[in-house]
């Protein structure tokens, strides 16, 4: 059986502390020192608040004096603003064909520096067909002039390389 976070932090409040000895802290920050976990809970009960767990690995376990519920709350929203704030990194994918000609080759320039400065990888194929196969190294060139015409905004991550029919390489933006 799997626990999830909230389970375990739900074990570890006020009766549910079986150690013998805690480093208890006040609901202000204080340090109370080392006592039974007892005592410990009989001060939390005295101010009409919770011993909680805040450390279980720490010899002694380390238990805080404070509003469990208040607690709790605080953390979900603290891990949802963390949600928030942080940004995933996607790999866009643009394909090209050894016979662009150079308007669509800055077109698809154009949306990999769009792409770029929303802060995603760039994945450019290169892909062969047919007869293009005998003539893949003339058509490398393809993929270095992309490279240079994004050279201002980004760096090539990846160097061109030949995976069976197609020629990849990865671009992620200038730091």
């Amino acid at each position: 059986m799997k626990v999830n976070n909230r389970d375990r932090d739900e074990l570890f409040i006020n009766e549910r502390i079986r150690d013998r000895e805690v480093r208890v802290i006040s609901a202000d920050g204080e340090q109370l020192g080392i006592m039974s976990s007892r005592e410990a809970l009989r001060l939390a009960e005295e101010a009409n608040l919770d011993l909680v767990k805040i450390s279980p690995n720490a010899k002694p376990p380390v238990c805080k004096i404070i509003d469990y519920g208040k607690y709790k709350y605080e953390k979900t929203r603290k891990e949802k603003d963390a949600k928030r704030k942080q940004h995933t990194v996607e790999i866009k994918e643009i394909r090209l064909s050894p016979n662009i000609d150079t308007n669509d080759l800055t077109t698809k320039v154009n949306a990999a520096r769009k792409f770029l400065t929303k802060g995603n990888r760039v994945k450019i194929t290169l892909r062969f067909r047919g007869r293009e196969m005998a003539h893949m190294n003339a058509s490398a060139h393809i993929l270095t002039d992309f490279a240079n015409a994004l050279v201002d905004c980004a760096v090539v991550e990846k160097a061109p390389r030949v995976e069976g029919r197609s020629m990849t390489m990865f671009l992620a933006e200038k730091r």
